[in-house]
């Protein structure tokens, strides 16, 4: 992956990290899964979301914001 990508969600659960990438493509941010989940021990691994460094600062308000109105 391009140096210019940063990481900004990781979660063991595929779906949750598949939520945080469409709401960040919603927001008009590119983003990027990475399932780095063991395909046969689940348990094992992360899905990682990643987007342009350019956009790290907004993508984590966004997410903070997710997570703030979710709870």
């Amino acid at each position: 992956m391009d140096e210019n990508w940063v990481k900004v969600y990781s979660s063991r659960s595929l779906a949750s990290a598949e939520i945080i990438k469409s709401m960040l493509l919603e927001n008009d941010l590119d983003a990027v899964l990475l399932n780095k989940l063991d395909s046969s021990y689940l348990a094992f691994g992360q899905a990682e979301v990643y987007v342009n460094s350019m956009n790290e600062e907004v993508a984590k308000k966004l997410i903070e914001q997710d997570f703030q109105a979710n709870e």
